[in-house]
């Protein structure tokens, strides 16, 4: 019997060896991505004292349309964005948590980018 590699487990592989390299500061903090099927995640981490400073998703309340596509990913990119500036925030460092740069996670980049966040 062939036994199919887990995808998750490569990507969890894989987000461990970046997070070996990348942390964020609380002058620089992290953008960290999670996307499920229905939803997509980000966060600002500052991984110097721990501590999640903004967060956006295609679950919030004022969100509307359907969070597993481009155009959410996008709004997500934008949101995590505003509420960056809001606390002060201009240069990141972008955690792809192991995903491909390709699609949601690209999309949300860019959504970021346009909101003004530098990457």
């Amino acid at each position: 019997m062939v036994k199919k590699p887990d995808k998750n487990t490569a990507r969890l592989k894989r987000h461990a060896r970046v997070r070996k390299k990348i942390s964020g500061t609380a002058a620089r903090p992290r953008l960290n991505v999670f996307r499920s099927t229905k939803h997509i995640y980000a966060q600002l981490i500052d991984d110097v004292a721990g501590v999640t400073l903004a967060s956006a998703s295609s679950m919030e309340k004022g969100f509307e349309s359907f969070g597993g596509n481009k155009e959410a990913a996008k709004k997500v990119g934008m949101a995590i964005a505003q509420k960056a500036q809001e606390k002060g925030i201009s240069e990141i460092v972008f955690d792809r948590s192991g995903y491909i740069y390709h699609g949601r996670v690209k999309e949300l980049a860019e959504g970021a980018r346009e909101g003004g966040l530098k990457f």
